[in-house]
Order: C-alpha cells, then sequence, then structure tokens
C-alpha cells in the first residue's frame, strides 16, 4: 500500500514530538504541514496558536487567485503572535486589532483549546469576522476564543481578503479558471480555511466531524453563503448567524454584471491588463480602490456560488445542518429612513415614496404603521431601516431553512442595549467615528453587532463600555445558548428558558430575562417580500 507523502511527514513529526521535553510538549502540535509551537499553556490549561498559515500568501502572480495550500515547513514554527491583518481601510470606529501590521500576506488563522491531547475529539467552533466585506480580522479582542474554549470547544478565527482583494472579478480573470468565473476570494479563503480545520483540528483536540461555522453581519452573511456552496457540503455540523444572510444584504451578483465594473476599476487604477494591475503595489490597488461605489460585492461565480444562492437555498440544496440566527432591536437607526424628513406622519409618509415610490409605499406603510406619536413614528422607521439593511435578510435566511431542510432552525431577537461608553473611550472613539462619517449617536435598541462581545464571553476583553451586573448576565446567558448549540445542535439543555425551534413560529428575545414569544414580526417581513429591495 503507497502511504501519501504528506501522511509520512504528519508521523515523522509526531514521531519528533516524542523527543521533546515534557516542558515544551505541550505547547506543540503537529500539523499536516509541519510542526507549531504555541504562546504556552496558561494555568488553567488554556492553549493558544495565533498566525498559523492556511494557505500560500496571496501576492505577486497568486494575487486573486484562489487560495493555494501552505508550503509544509521544516523544524518547528512560531504561532504566538496574531499574523497581519488584510489590506483595508479605517473604516468602523469599534474595530481595534491586535495584529501588529497589515498586509497582502494575510492568510492566517488561530485556534484557541483546553484539550490536552488529540484524543480528546472537541466540538469546535470556526468564527468568521464582520466589516462589510471591507475591514476586521481575526485577531479582534472580542472574537477572542478563550471563553468559549474554556467550556469544551476548540476555536478558530481567521482572515480572510477583503474589498478589491477579496472579491474583484474582471474578465481576464474569470479567462484564467477552468470555470470562467471570478471574484469570491474571501469567500474562497473561508472555504480554505474550513478545509484546513477540517484536515488539522484534531491535533488541538477538535473533532473533525463536529465543526460549526459562525459568524456576525458580513461574517454571518459568509455563514450564509458557506452554507450554499457546494466546496463546503458535508465539511459543516451546524451554523449560527448574527445578523445578516447573502438572501438579499450584500447578495452576489451576475458575473455579467460584476466583470464589466471589474475592467472599469482597472482601467481607474491605470492598467490596461490584468498582468498591470497584478504589478501594481497592494497600497496603490487599495488607494484606487476607496472611491468605489458600489463596493466589490460576492458574485455568482459558478464555482463557490455555482448558482444564485436564491435559487440554491429556494431548491433546498444549501448544507442541511442545524441554524441559530437573529437579529438585533436597532440594526440601523431610523435616521437611515427618514433622512431630513421631520418626525411626522407626514415626514414619514414622504420618506418611504421616496425609498419605494407611491404604489409600493402603501404595503410598507402598512407593514411599518406609525401613529402621530413621536415614538411611534421613530420605531417604524427604525424597524423599517433595520429590515432594509440586514434583518429581513436575516428573517429570509432561517425561514427558507425551516421550510426546506428538515433540521432544526432556532431564531433570536437579541434586546439587550449596550451601556454607554467609557469617558476614556468617548474622548478616544467619537473624534474617529466623527471623522469617518459615523457619529457616536444615543442608541433606542440593540444597535448592529452590539452582541458579539456577550455571546462569546468578551466583556472584559472589550472594556470600552460600562458593564454591568446585567450585562454579564446577559453574557452568560447568551454563550450558554450558543455552547449548548455548538455542542448538540440545540441551544437547550441547561437551566435557561427553553428556546422553541422556529417550526413553533416562536423565537427567543435576548435580554435580561430571556424569553420565548411568537415571531409577531414575521407577516410583516413576508409582506415585505412583495417589495424586497433585492428579488432574485
Amino acid at each position: 500500500m503507497k502511504i501519501a507523502p504528506r501522511v509520512i511527514r504528519t508521523l515523522l513529526f509526531c514521531l519528533a514530538l516524542a523527543w521533546v521535553p515534557l516542558a515544551q510538549a505541550a505547547d506543540r502540535v503537529a500539523t499536516a504541514d509541519g510542526l507549531l509551537e504555541g504562546a504556552g499553556a496558561q494555568a488553567d490549561g488554556l492553549r493558544v496558536f495565533f498566525g498559523i498559515p492556511f494557505a500560500q500568501p496571496p501576492i505577486g502572480a497568486l494575487r486573486w487567485r484562489a487560495p493555494r495550500d501552505v508550503t509544509p515547513w521544516r523544524g518547528v514554527r512560531k504561532a504566538d503572535a496574531f499574523g497581519p491583518h488584510c489590506m483595508q481601510d479605517r473604516v468602523f470606529a469599534d474595530i481595534e486589532f491586535r495584529s501588529k501590521a497589515m498586509s497582502e500576506d494575510c492568510l492566517y488563522l488561530n485556534v484557541w483549546t483546553t484539550a490536552k491531547s488529540e484524543r480528546e475529539r472537541r466540538p469546535v467552533l470556526m468564527y468568521v469576522h464582520g466589516g462589510g466585506f471591507i475591514a476586521g480580522d481575526g485577531s479582534e479582542s472580542r472574537y477572542d476564543g478563550a471563553s468559549i474554549a474554556r467550556q469544551g470547544i476548540v476555536v478558530v478565527t481567521l482572515n480572510y481578503r477583503l474589498g478589491v482583494f477579496g472579491f474583484l472579478a474582471h474578465p481576464e480573470l474569470s479567462r484564467e479558471t477552468a470555470y470562467r468565473g471570478s471574484g469570491n476570494y474571501g469567500l474562497l479563503d473561508q472555504a480554505a480555511a474550513l478545509r484546513w480545520v477540517r484536515r488539522n483540528i484534531a491535533a488541538f483536540g477538535g473533532d473533525p466531524e463536529h465543526i460549526t461555522i459562525a459568524g456576525e453581519s458580513a461574517g454571518s452573511i459568509s455563514v450564509s453563503a458557506l452554507m450554499a456552496s457546494p466546496l463546503s457540503r458535508g465539511l459543516i455540523a451546524g451554523a449560527i448567524g448574527e445578523s445578516g444572510s447573502i438572501l438579499g444584504a450584500l447578495s452576489a451578483i451576475p458575473l455579467a454584471q460584476a466583470e464589466p465594473a471589474g475592467h472599469d476599476f482597472a482601467v481607474q487604477a491605470g492598467a490596461t491588463s490584468l498582468t498591470e494591475l497584478r504589478a501594481l503595489p497592494a497600497a496603490r490597488i487599495l488607494e484606487a480602490s476607496r472611491t468605489r461605489v458600489p463596493r466589490f460585492p460576492p458574485t455568482v461565480d459558478g464555482y463557490f456560488l455555482p448558482e444564485s444562492p436564491f435559487e440554491i437555498y429556494r431548491k433546498g440544496e444549501q448544507a442541511r445542518v442545524p441554524l441559530l440566527a437573529g437579529s438585533n432591536s436597532e440594526e440601523m437607526s431610523s435616521a437611515a429612513v427618514l433622512g431630513t424628513e421631520p418626525i411626522t406622519p407626514e415626514g414619514y409618509r414622504r420618506a418611504v415614496v421616496k425609498l419605494y415610490g407611491e404604489q409600493a409605499a402603501d404595503t410598507v406603510l402598512k407593514a411599518y404603521p406609525a401613529t402621530s406619536d413621536r415614538e411611534s413614528i421613530l420605531d417604524a422607521a427604525q424597524q423599517l431601516a433595520g429590515d432594509r439593511f440586514i434583518a429581513h435578510s436575516t428573517w429570509k435566511w432561517i425561514q427558507v431553512v425551516t421550510e426546506r431542510s428538515g433540521r432544526p432552525t432556532f431564531y433570536y431577537r437579541y434586546a439587550r442595549k449596550r451601556p454607554p461608553l467609557t469617558q476614556q473611550a468617548a474622548a478616544r472613539l467619537e473624534p474617529i467615528a466623527r471623522e469617518l462619517g459615523f457619529p457616536i449617536t444615543p442608541a433606542r435598541g440593540a444597535v448592529h453587532a452590539a452582541e458579539i462581545e456577550y455571546a462569546l464571553g468578551n466583556l472584559d476583553l472589550h472594556p470600552i463600555y460600562q458593564w454591568q451586573a446585567e450585562d454579564y448576565a446577559v453574557s452568560r446567558a447568551l454563550q450558554a445558548y450558543f455552547v449548548s448549540f455548538i455542542k448538540n445542535g440545540d441551544p437547550n439543555g441547561g437551566a435557561l428558558p427553553r428556546w422553541p425551534a422556529y417550526t413553533s413560529g416562536q423565537r427567543m428575545i435576548i435580554d435580561v430575562q430571556p424569553r420565548a414569544e411568537p415571531d409577531a414580526e414575521a407577516e410583516r417581513r413576508r409582506a415585505m417580500d412583495a417589495v424586497s429591495i433585492d428579488r432574485r
């Protein structure tokens, strides 16, 4: 029987480990690519491995190509510092990296585990960061995996290419591929990371047959895209989506629409060919992309997405795994609908007519009614703004999976409003937010991304807010639901209030006192399907 070279290398690495002194052995693992040495085990047994390459650097000739497998290394590779974050601009004030640099060479992931040996086979969480496909990385403290790992789960976070580097489609790029498509390199990076986890996570005590993928915002959209893609079929056991799906938020556009836009960008950047475009420095590419509106969305590339994800889900061809998903009570401010209109019934109606036209406005106003009371108008405009932005697509995802997958689904509405910023954080962040065009204003509910630190148990690692005892209670509850779902495909199992499956028509309200209640917004969102901003 012929043994594959990769298997032989792994066996040799394992034999080498036997000769490592015991003081060091607990911090070393043998992956399929080579030996890794982490940052060292903590007193409670937590082991961390940062900056692990899961693909070759996507630079030079590999820019705008599908990720290639890592070249195996000799000896021991240090995995004690986060890898560089991918090329991006500062567009969100709340993104704060622990990685030290930015680079086009950014395809690295991080692992947290308390497993003592590879024989333990613990459930795995692969968490995909948000940031609108233009910002963020896996080093952010709010995504830290330590708290979840201490509850018996192996946690992975990752980087993936962003913006023009992650999603450019171009006719010449399409001609290079066997499938005659282009774009989606950031999503292909995520699929490559998932394959890496499947191949290597046992070395960290994880179960390669029990991987749950999760993410928030663009991370949640990515999770829904991974579920739709044949590249991840059979690799995942469950999915968690926090605010967003590819069924309406950052939807995939047809290749015939994306390629001309990519060609126009190349011309704008001063390149007459793909060779010239690849030769440009990364900083020049990033600078040229700053004025690009709209930005570079996912594409129906014929490979990662063989057809529109709307069709894939409609036909029930997505990965059939348990799904837990939901959105927040103030995903978007009422100002996104009202604009400069006064907070009056007349002003609200004019704002809706501007967005939908006179004929469709009546349907929208009926679905999002308001009285003459100021708070009622703000509530209606806020709900509409949140649905238009991301909440409707999240509901659409859970609804279609509930109807077509035959697997359990669980839906939530996150309602805990963040406390105020600390004085120090306000002094530091408010000027940045104003400069970026997103001034920090008092929230009426749980804003977009507010639940991340709570779900992952990281309030203390993100100490820019004046956390109260109630915030820690919400965090313990939401994290417990997530942990149970990751382990069992069901958020229930502890002493918390029971979370009914969505087939019951009920959702979970996540607040200081979690409670299940009928999904009162389902009919409103069904009505909105008729005037959806994305009907594909």
